[in-house]
């Protein structure tokens, strides 16, 4: 018996789904766009507000601004060189402490630890990566700083004292403050943002990448070296990324252990001070509309500066990776 066929339709009526999402689309769409284009309007805000806050230090000193390191609000002399040097060397101390730390903590909870251990220690380094700076601050003022002053810098005096070029480096009075100690503060604060941002991106690649490898005889190392950082490249420059902002911009850690002085000098073991801990130290007792205030808003606009540029630079430098590894 034949079965006739099913008459068709005029106007089938849409599911409710389907007219719920095409009213949601719109919406979600207008949301996203206003969510994406609100975040540079706060970006622009805030460089509009550093600049124009600081451009009366900006017309007073001129370029001169940026080269002297003379920091007197007696004579209403300001300079930005000396926060800016100690900004820029306990930041590139502190990843030159952290990243070897973080890269080998990830990749022994990757690819060494038991899973066990692993989960443990891999909870234990990002509650540690969310501990207040204040905490790592005061445990570097009653802990590091009398062992620096006691122990770290008389033996690296000892040994290389005599030394020369390098005798400035561990030059000056044992006080236990100064660039080195702040860096090694630093390191120990972004070494857990670093190590829990490698840990996750390490952890994303897909697992037959990595036993593809492993097929072939490849060692860990190997396996970690030619496959998983090719692969990853962009979270791990990001988490790097990420620990230099976060130093950069650290101020009440930073201010218990740098020793709040404005100078410029090779010893590592000498107090210095840095961006972020000046304008912490010295906003309170600036006056509104005074040229104080304007030269701390101004080093605010540096900084913001440093930290484009250094976001610029490891684009570029992932950029030319990317170019060479296509080649």
């Amino acid at each position: 018996m034949e079965i006739p066929a099913r008459q068709s339709l005029p106007a089938m009526k849409k599911a409710p789904s389907q007219q719920g999402g095409q009213k949601g689309d719109p919406a979600f769409r207008l949301l996203v766009t206003a969510t994406g284009v609100g975040v540079l309007v706060v970006l622009g805000a805030i460089i509009a507000v550093m600049v124009t806050g600081g451009w009366k230090a900006f017309a007073t000193f001129g370029p001169g601004f940026l080269v002297s390191a003379v920091w007197n609000p007696v004579t209403q002399h300001f300079g930005a060189a000396a926060p800016v040097f100690g900004t820029v060397v306990s930041s590139a101390l502190a990843l030159i402490v952290a990243v070897p730390l973080a890269f080998g903590t990830a990749f022994w909870l990757t690819a060494l630890a038991p899973p066990a251990a692993a989960a443990v220690i891999g909870m234990a380094v990002q509650l540690l990566a969310a501990v207040p700076s204040i905490i790592f601050g005061m445990w570097g003022f009653f802990v590091v700083v009398p062992v620096v002053a006691h122990y770290v810098q008389p033996a690296a005096r000892q040994f290389l004292g005599h030394v020369p070029g390098l005798s400035a480096l561990v030059a000056g009075a044992p006080f236990g403050t100064g660039l080195f100690t702040a860096a090694l503060i630093l390191a120990v604060m972004i070494t857990p943002s670093i190590t829990a941002v490698m840990r996750d991106v390490f952890l994303s690649m897909p697992a037959v990448l990595r036993e593809s490898g492993y097929g072939l005889g490849a060692t860990r190392w190997e396996v970690m070296r030619h496959v998983v950082l090719p692969w990853s490249r962009q979270g791990v420059v990001g988490g790097i990324v990420l620990g230099m902002g976060r130093a950069m911009g650290e101020t009440m850690a930073v201010t218990f252990v740098i020793g709040d002085s404005n100078h410029i000098g090779w010893s590592l073991f000498a107090p210095a001070n840095t961006i972020a801990s000046l304008i912490a130290l010295e906003f309170p007792e600036s006056p509104a509309g005074s040229l104080k205030l304007a030269s701390l808003m101004a080093l605010g606009a540096i900084l913001m500066a440093i930290s484009f540029v250094t976001l610029w630079f490891s684009r570029w430098l992932l950029a030319r990776g990317e170019q060479a590894a296509g080649r």
